[in-house]
């Protein structure tokens, strides 16, 4: 036996490797799942209203769309590994903080917003991960088999989470600070896992961080996502959302020049432009839609009476615990299915084949939704279809990019989703209140979950047959591509 076959190859992608990051997911799906059903009781420790505590959602999808490109980036230049144990820590002293706010809104606001650095493990693992790989010439598809295994536990986390944090709450008498812990520990052991499991990528050498390209790209998100806040908040007929949205919109003439000038830009726009890549982050957008802003429309649907509204299931809160946890099975199921079905077919089916399956999960629900089984169906196709998308979209990304830029292709494809999440919860919040305030007896109410569920599949299709346009041959394990050579700026 030779000795390549007695051990890996350093850049191996090993089960070591893919175990620990496993854990990683494993915890952030905990963070994801955890909180959910102690909205109520936590809010009412902090003194404040439900409609309160829901800035702290708010405040955390920011901070993860602003931070995501950054630390990506960072990975690239100084080493994946680094820039996830940094981005770890922070999560584990703001999970922390959570336990000993004292009581305090303000500070549980800005810790529960620092915990959104965790939304950056899935990008710079999938990285790390292809980084590996491409030494070996396999590393496009076992990055996609390692991607799937990670969102598996993602989702498991999330289910794990959700049924813990209430046996939790009951266990310590309901207090809320000692209910807390949990989470805080499991990121804490996590970042030992990190620190003395996982291997560091090898970063390109002699890279420059364009401060000036990200400073312009923090000011656009800023004002994209303030306006969009402000949408939910104030109603589309306010001057505080489209301003912020038009200046945000306009920044990226600036941070476009700049980019094409800089040398080592923060986000390289002849990279994105390429037909392997814009399909795929323009797919993350429209994903974002549906997997970010339809899952509270969906849940409210299935709790209301309609015996009192004329629509919906009449679900206990236990009952639709079950339902969003039959849609978390499914994301698992598509995450599975997702890396064989690229080797039966080529990855750029599966995509196209995960975002048909997501639109028609969305759109059957215009004729089917009066029954709790027609919800269920739907539900588990578009749950396939997005399991698939969660794994495919990074992945894809990667293999997509030139070595020194995986980590950020990735982290765009989190970024460009986080937005189209903040669109569709701004948007579908203002279509489901102006549905709701009107006489619900003549079907208003309906009418208004009806847009939403046309806006997400809508969003999907777009999605599927953009993907039409990437090469046939894109992802696969050919030859990765180069740094494009630099036009001269006139």
């Amino acid at each position: 036996m030779s000795a390549s076959t007695q051990r890996p190859s350093a850049g191996a992608i090993t089960f070591q490797l893919v175990g620990f990051l496993f854990l990683v997911e494993l915890t952030s799906g905990i963070l994801q799942g955890y909180y959910v059903p102690l909205v109520t009781q936590i809010a009412s420790s902090l003194h404040v209203t439900t409609a309160d505590y829901n800035w702290t959602e708010a405040a955390q999808l920011l901070v993860s769309a602003l931070v995501v490109p950054v630390l990506a980036k960072l990975g690239d230049m100084f080493g994946h590994k680094r820039i996830l144990l940094i981005s770890t820590a922070v999560t584990a002293l703001a999970s922390w903080g959570l336990v000993l706010n004292g009581g305090s809104f303000a500070v549980y606001l800005v810790a529960f917003a620092l915990q959104g650095f965790y939304v950056v493990w899935l990008p710079l693992e999938v990285a790390l991960i292809f980084d590996r790989g491409r030494r070996t010439g396999t590393g496009a598809t076992q990055t996609r088999r390692a991607a799937g295994f990670l969102v598996v536990a993602l989702e498991a986390g999330a289910i794990l989470g959700a049924l813990a944090s209430s046996k939790v709450f009951a266990a310590v008498g309901g207090e809320i600070p000692p209910t807390l812990v949990v989470p805080a520990v499991c990121v804490t052991l996590v970042f030992v896992a990190i620190l003395f499991g996982v291997p560091e990528s090898e970063p390109v050498p002699g890279r420059v961080l364009d401060v000036g390209g990200f400073v312009l790209l923090t000011l656009a998100l800023l004002f994209v996502t303030g306006g969009l806040t402000f949408l939910r908040l104030n109603g589309p007929a306010s001057w505080t959302v489209w301003v912020p949205i038009a200046i945000g919109l306009l920044l990226l003439l600036p941070f476009g020049r700049w980019e094409l000038r800089h040398r080592d830009p923060a986000i390289d726009l002849r990279v994105l432009k390429q037909p392997t890549m814009w399909p795929v982050q323009l797919t993350a957008g429209l994903f974002g839609i549906s997997v970010l802003g339809a899952q509270i429309p969906l849940s409210a649907f299935a709790a209301a009476d309609p015996a009192k509204v004329g629509y919906g299931l009449g679900l206990d809160p236990d009952s639709v615990s079950y339902v969003i946890g039959a849609y978390l099975v499914s994301l698992i199921v598509g995450a599975v299915l997702f890396p064989l079905f690229s080797r039966r077919v080529s990855p750029r089916a599966a995509l196209i084949v995960a975002a048909f399956l997501v639109a028609g999960g969305y759109l059957l629900f215009l004729p089917l939704h009066a029954a709790l089984w027609q919800v269920l169906l739907n539900m588990v196709i578009a749950g396939i279809g997005s399991g698939t998308l969660v794994a495919a979209l990074p992945s894809a990304a990667a293999a997509a990019a030139p070595r020194g830029q995986s980590g950020i292709a990735t982290g765009l494809t989190n970024t460009t989703k986080t937005l189209g999440g903040a669109f569709a919860s701004a948007v579908f919040g203002v279509v489901l209140h102006a549905g709701l305030s009107g006489d619900v007896s003549s079907g208003a109410g309906l009418g208004s979950y009806l847009i939403v569920w046309t806006i997400c599949g809508a969003g999907a299709l777009v999605a599927g047959a953009l993907l039409f346009l990437v090469p046939r041959r894109a992802f696969g394990d050919a030859a990765m591509p180069e740094v494009p050579e630099r036009e001269p700026v006139l």
